[in-house]
Parts: structure tokens; sequence; C-alpha cells
């Protein structure tokens, strides 16, 4: 990884909510984003919740890209955008069944004359 400025974390990071097997084992980030967020994580959460202010021009620039996420250049700030769309967003649902085409047209229903038994028109 290449060299940063931003601030190491106190200690390492893990959501245990989210991703309870770990970030690498989840499938959804590479060993080196999950070496990021573990590493950078808790500093990445702290200035995103506004515990802590920014101390250097990296920090200020990923303050600047959680309002704007298009402004993202580094790795640790796409690894986080992609952290906050896995974690918080909404969980894709894919099923095997779907409603078909032949179930979409409603059903006719008939009215019967009980008195001649005759089938009349539908309603």
């Amino acid at each position: 990884m290449t060299e940063t400025l931003f601030r190491h974390g106190k200690k390492r990071f893990y959501d245990a909510n989210k991703f309870p097997r770990g970030f690498a084992k989840s499938g959804d980030f590479t060993l080196v984003e999950e070496n990021i967020l573990t590493t950078f994580g808790e500093t990445m959460l702290a200035l995103e919740c506004g515990q802590i202010a920014p101390e250097n021009a990296e920090e200020k620039h990923f303050t600047k890209v959680l309002l704007n996420p298009s402004k993202a250049k580094s790795k640790l700030e796409h690894t986080w955008l992609k952290y906050i769309r896995l974690a918080r967003g909404r969980k894709a649902f894919h099923t095997l069944n779907s409603k078909s085409k032949f179930y979409d047209n409603p059903t006719k229903d008939y009215e019967y004359d009980a008195e001649n038994d005759d089938v009349l028109e539908p309603a």
C-alpha cells in the first residue's frame, strides 16, 4: 500500500453486525480493501460521525468526499464508499419465483342464473 497521511485507528475496525465473518470472507472486499478497513476504518468512521476533526489535507479531502462521492480519488476513499454502500444500503433480494404474464390477466367472473341454469356474460 502507498504511503498515506491518514491516521491509523487506535484499534482494528470490524463490523460484526453486517460482516460477522470479516470483510475479506464476506466475498465483497479484496484483501487490500479488508486491510484498509481494519487499519483505517475506526478513523474514517470517527471523521464521518464528526467525533474527530481532520488533521491533514488527506483527511479533509476524505470529509469532502463523504458529501460528494464523485470526488473520490484514493483507494482508501473508494473502499470506505464501498463499505457504506454495502453495510448501510439495501440488500439485494433475488427470488426464484416471479409473477409471470400469465397471471397478469384478471380472471373473468361469470354469473350464473340459478333458475335457468344458464351461464351469463362476464361481469
